[in-house]
């Protein structure tokens, strides 16, 4: 006999866990159903970005940043160290802890909140009177079948694939094989530089691999503000030491016993090279496969995402959808918002998200975070602003941690002063972008931050003072 439920969540990373805890708060019967198994075949929630994602690679770039540190900037301060080594297995081992605790933290929330954990990949079915119905299977065989009132499909994203490459996470590896890699290969390619092939070559690179990556764009970071865009390409090839390579067409890519050899066109110079390790990260593509949506006359749009309005709602009656499988960026913290909302819309609530006060990070040393409009989105849209920048090689905070390099960039409406978007690039900006999220969401102008008192020292200061900027009243710039 099938369960019963008054809301079932298909996927359980950050958009929906959060959705089935928020749910259950609000009084209503939840299930979460998730596939996710660890490397010994156990399951953990968190989806993609616990597991293989987000979490994982914070934790190798800070061993890694750990071990540059003791390399090159220890001495500095006076502190002498000789003949530092780098373990990669423990390092994959406080990985795979950091991970395990935070899986486990999710099963005792689940547990708290009285949410059925239930393992294995969800199906559509069908309706059997106003309930959907959902077949859950583990190894192709069915273990349970639910139903619901309400379903909630988070189904999250796959890394998207480069056509003729087999990913086989030995020699070829997408995001799960760069994160798991028990050795430093000497020399690492990487197609693609988004997040994931910045973040992992910079992993690897400080651990002491030659990393190229080959980019097709040739804008390095476009969907970033360009002045911070070209900071940051300066930066991670000089200081970093990555080479990355704009405007290349890939050719034949051949898989040897030992190294990959990647051929490849630039500038109408053809190329190759050998890697003894290839990361393929080219983007991430919404994860519908085996969910059932034609059975049930899901609507998926050309692009292979889950259609909905602007309340994250199907073409189905009581069917919604979050995250990476529909429009909007591919973030964890966007996934969670709108698990939210979509519970408490389920209850009758009105929330209201914004997307244009979404921030974006990229942990990169340093670190590259914004949010709202690009001065290249304003111009476009014939928008008039002013800006105002700071850097922080004059912040004494920045100088006392011996990570001076980096800009904060304002934008602001030339008639209203109301901040239009915010850019850094600097120490700690996936934290210092969030007071300019709130500064956005209370319609802030940017004379409104530069008459807030910011501590001393503080990073803060460098935002403070680009809101000063903006009106052509900077005290240290």
């Amino acid at each position: 006999m099938s369960q019963q439920f008054d809301v079932v969540v298909i996927g359980g990373g950050p958009g929906g866990y959060v959705a089935a805890i928020r749910a259950a708060q609000l009084g209503f019967n939840t299930a979460c159903v998730d596939a996710f198994k660890n490397p010994e075949g156990k399951p953990s929630l968190g989806g993609t970005c616990l597991n293989v994602g987000c979490i994982p690679s914070k934790a190798l770039l800070q061993s890694s940043e750990n071990y540059h540190a003791v390399q090159h900037d220890f001495a500095a301060h006076g502190i002498s160290v000789s003949g530092a080594k780098m373990d990669v297995g423990t390092m994959l081992k406080r990985k795979e802890g950091i991970i395990g605790k935070n899986a486990g933290g999710i099963a005792f929330l689940f547990k708290k909140n009285k949410v059925a954990n239930v393992h294995g990949l969800g199906v559509l079915k069908g309706r059997t009177g106003e309930r959907w119905v959902i077949e859950v299977t583990d190894n192709g065989s069915v273990v349970d079948t639910l139903e619901a009132t309400h379903v909630i499909l988070a189904t999250g994203s796959t890394p998207r694939p480069l056509p003729g490459v087999a990913i086989d996470n030995n020699l070829v590896l997408d995001n799960a094989g760069a994160l798991a890699l028990t050795a430093t290969p000497k020399r690492l390619g990487v197609i693609g530089s988004g997040v994931i092939g910045l973040e992992m070559g910079s992993v690897w690179k400080r651990l002491g691999a030659e990393v190229t990556i080959l980019e097709a764009m040739p804008t390095f970071l476009a969907a970033a503000d360009q002045q911070i865009a070209k900071e940051a390409f300066k930066t991670l090839t000089r200081d970093t030491g990555l080479d990355i390579q704009l405007g290349v067409k890939i050719g034949e890519i051949k898989t040897g016993k030992k190294s990959v050899t990647v051929a490849y066109e630039i500038n109408g110079e053809k190329k190759s090279a050998e890697f003894d390790k290839l990361i393929v990260s080219i983007g991430r593509l919404p994860n519908t496969a085996g969910l059932g949506a034609e059975a049930v006359g899901l609507q998926i749009d050309e692009r292979g995402f889950v259609v909905v309005d602007d309340n994250c709602h199907t073409n189905l009656p009581n069917m919604w959808a979050v995250g990476d499988v529909v429009r909007g960026p591919m973030l964890a913290h966007k996934a969670s918002e709108e698990g939210v909302a979509v519970a408490e819309r389920i209850a009758g609530q009105k929330p209201h998200i914004d997307f244009n006060a979404i921030p974006w990070v990229i942990y990169t040393s340093p670190e590259i975070a914004w949010v709202g409009k690009t001065e290249e989105q304003l111009k476009k849209d014939g928008i008039e602003y002013k800006k105002g920048t700071s850097g922080f090689a004059a912040n004494g905070r920045a100088l006392g941690l011996g990570m001076a390099a980096g800009t904060v960039k304002v934008l602001a409406d030339a008639k209203t002063d109301r901040i239009l978007g915010v850019h850094i690039i600097g120490p700690f900006a996936s934290e210092l972008i969030a007071e300019a999220v709130v500064a956005m969401e209370f319609a802030a102008s940017s004379e409104d931050i530069a008459r807030i008192v910011h501590a001393h020292p503080s990073l803060s200061e460098v935002l403070h003072e680009a809101c000063l900027a903006a009106d052509k009243r900077a005290l240290h710039g």
